[in-house]
């Protein structure tokens, strides 16, 4: 986890300073006294940075760089160096590490260091990750972002469906990406090489129903809003299935189980889809995936615009996580896009963001959370919380949230 700093001094007054002014920072200081205690530490995983001291018995901060830089040349070392020592912190500087303090420092300058090492080292760590997701040639794992529990869950109910064989159901709110998960079910599945046939429902009929059975064999037909298909299409459909020779996924916004009732949706399809069905969380129940998602969002537009990828600063992922996205990955995907062509509402000229809406802005997350929890039982969530049922629900309220969609 990003925000750990490996602090190695002897000096056990000196270890403990440092220690509290990271402390008070919200970082999590790991102090040792010596080369020996930090070395259990020190790996190409660890997500942090390492604060030492140059001069201590025995091995001293010359050694811990040569070692960290042969464990992992990218793992950022900050050096303290005594009065005298500066021109061995300027070699050290030439010889990997990431920067140098003069004791004693400032807690400002101190922090100053440690927030730019830390940045630098979350890029690594976070290009690391990408390249093995790459690496893999796991679509799931590259194709589909996020890394809250709501995420990882969606990944392995695609990779479920894809190994199942079945016909698939994608479901999922406006916005939510359901082409996007369809198209990894295909890619995961053993006829990832066959074709991947895409069409929206509504308004097909029966010939080019027929046509595109015969385009998908030995690979997907994907039909997008299948509770708009015509009756003659779904009959066409449902004769092509009995015959196999593709994989059927859909997609849907809407309840197919109402549109059974009614009358609009062949209840024999229906149950084929509904033996396997894929979610897609909403951004409002995993607030966490949207800073990694529009990082992942920004990368793709700068490359598509052929500029130079923007920084998300702190302030920006602020305002993204302070706003409402009802309209989900697209409306992120967009928004990424004019922020990287400089005229989207989280650029940094935009202003500071307020008290309020950074208050705002966590509270509607420990909601949000506490209802994941309870599996949307609205009772224990505000138990949890320590509120009263009414107040509980007011907030709910305000904010937009809906227990049920938590169950």
């Amino acid at each position: 986890m990003i925000g750990k700093v490996l602090l190695v001094d002897d000096d056990a007054a000196v270890r403990e300073a440092l220690a509290q002014t990271l402390e008070l920072a919200d970082l999590t200081p790991i102090p040792v006294g010596s080369f020996i205690e930090a070395k259990d530490h020190i790996s190409d995983r660890f997500g942090g940075v390492i604060l030492s001291d140059i001069r201590m018995p025995g091995r001293d901060g010359f050694h811990l760089l040569d070692y960290t830089q042969g464990v992992d040349a990218e793992l950022p070392v900050v050096l303290l160096t005594g009065e005298g020592d500066i021109p061995m912190a300027v070699e050290a500087m030439r010889k990997g590490a990431f920067g140098f303090l003069e004791k004693p420092c400032a807690p400002a300058d101190l922090l100053a260091v440690i927030e730019r090492a830390m940045k630098t080292r979350a890029m690594v760590l976070e290009n690391r990750r990408l390249k093995a997701q790459l690496e893999t040639g796991d679509p799931a794992a590259r194709m589909l972002y996020g890394q809250s529990a709501l995420s990882e869950g969606l990944r392995d109910r695609v990779r479920a469906a894809a190994r199942a064989g079945t016909d698939v159901l994608v479901t999922g709110a406006p916005g939510s990406g359901i082409y996007k998960v369809a198209e990894v079910v295909h890619l995961c599945s053993p006829s990832d090489k066959g074709p991947f046939v895409k069409r929206a429902a509504p308004g097909l009929g029966r010939a080019e129903m027929e046509e595109m059975v015969g385009a998908a064999q030995g690979g997907s037909l994907f039909l997008d809003d299948i509770g708009g298909l015509q009756p003659d299409a779904q009959m066409a459909l449902i004769d092509a299935l009995e015959e196999g020779g593709f994989r059927l996924i859909a997609g849907s916004t809407q309840d197919l189980s109402s549109a059974v009732e009614e009358g609009r949706l062949q209840a024999d399809l229906y149950y084929r889809l509904e033996v396997m069905v894929v979610r897609i969380p909403s951004l409002s129940e995993r607030p966490e995936d949207i800073p990694v998602m529009f990082r992942q969002y920004v990368a793709q537009a700068a490359e598509q615009s052929g500029l130079p990828a923007p920084e998300v600063t702190p302030e920006v992922v602020s305002r993204l996580m302070a706003r409402d996205w009802p309209g989900n990955a697209r409306a992120l995907m967009s928004e990424a896009m004019r922020f990287v062509l400089g005229h989207g509402e989280t650029e940094n000229g935009g202003g500071e963001l307020g008290l309020a809406e950074q208050l705002a802005q966590v509270e509607r997350s420990l909601l949000i959370t506490a209802l994941r929890r309870a599996e949307g039982r609205a009772s224990a969530a505000a138990q949890s919380l320590k509120l009263p049922r009414k107040t509980f629900y007011d907030k709910l309220a305000r904010y937009g949230i809906k227990p049920e969609e938590f169950r």
